[in-house]
Parts: C-alpha cells; structure tokens; sequence
C-alpha cells in the first residue's frame, strides 16, 4: 500500500534534467515502500530470531530478506555502485566509506520492537558520494510515513514539508535516544548517569523508543528537541542526517566537532544551542567504529 503522499514527496523537491542522482532517490523510495510491506506483514508472523554482537542485539529472517532484496535490486539497476549494509557488515564485509556512490541501508530498523511486534519499525536507505550524503529514505512501515530528504532540496513526511524545533532551553526539551547494544555494568552506568544528568538540568523528558532512525524522524518533524546515542552505526545515521539537516536541523559528533559517520556516536538537534549543550553534558560511552571491522 502506498502512503499518500509518496507522489507528493517525490514532486516536492524537482530535480533538474541533468540531475544524476534524481534516478536513484525515486528508485530508493520504491524499494522502501517495497520493503515495508514485507516487514509489515512480517510484523504478524512467527520469526527465527539470532542474536549478533550481543543478546539484545538481533537479527531475524526479514532483516537478511528485506536487505538482500534491496542490495539485489539496486545492483542490477546501478552495478557501479558500492554498498554498505548492516547484516552483510555483521558477516564480515569491509564498512568503508569512499568517493563512490555508496548506498547505506537499514533493512529493519527497530528488530527488537519488530521481534515483539512493537510498532515502531522503518526502512532506512541513504546515499553519499564523495562521501558526502546526498538523500534519505526512511519508511514507517507501520504507520505508513516516508521520510525523504534530498541535499539542498528539503526533508518531507508524505509530501509535507519538515521543520525541526527551535527550541534552545533545555529545561523546555524533549530528548531521545536509544541504550545501545552493550548492556555490562560499566556501559549502564554511564547510558544512566547521561539521562540522569540531563534530566537534572531539568529536561522535560527523556525517550527510548527502539528505533534510532525514527526518532531521528521525530527530531526533523519537530516533535522532540533533540536525541544523542553512543552504539548507533552509520545505516541508522545516514539517511536521517539529510533528513535533519534539510528540516534546519543540527548533526554533529558528540564532541561537538563534525559528524563522524563511522564513529558510532552523534548528537543531533533543532538548533545549534540545544546540540552543543548536550555534547557537553553527557560523558562518552566508547564503541568500536564502524569502518574498524
């Protein structure tokens, strides 16, 4: 089923003939539509479920299917193109980021809410060149919202423009972020003290909803004010960061320097105050980088 603004989004933002990448951003919002019918009826089906780096951190059937069929569809149409894709990282293939055309994909972001059947799943597929990223595409599968961001030409949920908050007080914030695959004392400590010291400064709330690219969605539609994770990897950063940034949003490293695609940490928010004081507030929790592996 196609959300209704799915012609709409594609219109909002016209390329120019000459445009080489108009191409792959239309054919990218198909296969994440394609993909979010299967991991919605999916949703409703008996799952074999793995586990990888840790006991929290899953991996079903539909991730290696819904992958497999976006890889395979976007190799036939651009075989020059190279990719970086989650579970095809979590076998053993090189996460590197050159001046190619790269596709970055999330099959299923949210496996665990999508293992319980907690609603809150997406698509994610970004695109960069010279290493640059260049669009977003992130579907809701459940709630049906395509999300797509495109360099200089907007953010959009189902054809509606995008606008992040512009609130700089933390004390007037809503803050997400997500705990990361490490639970050992020592990681827990640390994930707890961050929301503890942001909620000292008197943070309206705090939010943990499963799904790193949605509530990275959330942030670009102005319903929360900010979000920070250490343990997230490039696959749930690179479509959202075109998202947020075309919303007027802020995305950077939590040491308040550039974003780092491959460091495994981000702070992101409707404005540049909000973001700075968050990277300053919260301690690092270390992670090993993506193109480490």
């Amino acid at each position: 089923m196609k959300p209704s603004g799915e012609q709409e989004a594609s219109e909002a933002a016209p390329a120019s003939p000459d445009d080489p990448w108009k191409e792959c951003m239309e054919v990218a919002v198909q296969l994440a539509l394609r993909a979010g019918q299967i991991i919605r009826k999916a949703l409703t089906e008996e799952k074999q479920v793995s586990t990888k780096t840790s006991a929290a951190d899953l991996v079903t059937e539909t991730d290696h299917f819904v992958e497999n069929l976006i890889v395979s569809a976007l190799k036939e149409k651009f075989p020059s193109h190279r990719f970086i894709a989650e579970e095809a990282t979590a076998a053993g293939s090189k996460c590197i980021l050159n001046d190619s055309p790269t596709w970055i994909i999330d099959p299923v972001d949210g496996t665990c809410n999508f293992v319980h059947r907690f609603p809150t799943v997406a698509v994610s597929i970004g695109f960069a060149v010279n290493q640059e990223l260049e669009f977003g595409v992130i579907y809701h599968c459940t709630e049906e919202r395509l999300y797509t961001g495109r360099r200089g030409q907007g953010a959009f949920c189902n054809g509606k423009r995008l606008q992040v908050s512009k609130v700089t007080d933390i004390s007037k914030a809503l803050i997400l972020t997500e705990i990361g695959p490490k639970r050992d004392p020592d990681t827990l400590k640390l994930f707890l003290s961050n929301m503890e010291r942001l909620l000292r400064a008197q943070a309206h709330g705090v939010r943990v909803i499963g799904s790193s690219t949605l509530a990275l969605c959330h942030l670009a539609s102005g319903a929360a004010d900010a979000y920070y994770q250490f343990g997230l990897h490039c696959w749930d950063l690179a479509a959202a960061t075109v998202i947020i940034r075309e919303a007027g949003g802020v995305v950077m490293d939590t040491s308040g320097g550039p974003l780092d695609l491959m460091s495994c940490r981000v702070v992101a928010a409707g404005t540049q105050e909000m973001a700075t004081f968050i990277a300053q507030e919260i301690q690092t929790i270390h992670y090993r980088r993506d193109d480490e592996n």
